[in-house]
């Protein structure tokens, strides 16, 4: 019964992490997508884990920056390794790097949200004007 138990245990703690990560491919979504799903979620969790392997890695260096050039978010921690993977044409093991940012919300980030809407909102009207 122990084991029951602490076997719930880890997949609450596993399934509580993964809630606010957001592991970022570069060839599924364009780089925007990844920019404004993170705000999305530090608006729900206040912070949010950017996770890449391979050649990823750029796309969440560059989703991070970007939150962080426009005040979004701060960086909290950053985290490297290397991770073992079949190589699917060759059926040998390989390494592949792996990163993982931590990002937090700024103090002004509701502010900036709501700004970003109000824009949003403005522009569609101005248009329409037009």
């Amino acid at each position: 019964m122990e084991e029951i138990t602490e076997g719930v245990n880890t997949i609450a703690i596993t399934e509580g992490r993964a809630k606010n990560r957001i592991q970022v491919s570069n060839t599924k979504k364009p780089l925007f997508f990844y920019v404004n799903l993170a705000k999305r979620y530090m608006q729900q969790h206040d912070e949010v884990e950017l996770s890449a392997l391979g050649m990823a890695i750029a796309t969440v260096v560059t989703v991070a920056e970007i939150l962080k050039n426009n005040g979004f978010a701060v960086e909290k921690k950053i985290m490297t390794s290397t991770v073992d993977m079949k190589d699917e044409s060759r059926g040998r093991p390989v390494q592949k790097a792996k990163i993982e940012i931590l990002l937090r919300k700024t103090e002004n980030f509701e502010e900036l949200m709501a700004a970003q809407a109000e824009e949003r909102e403005g522009g569609g009207d101005v248009e329409g004007q037009s």
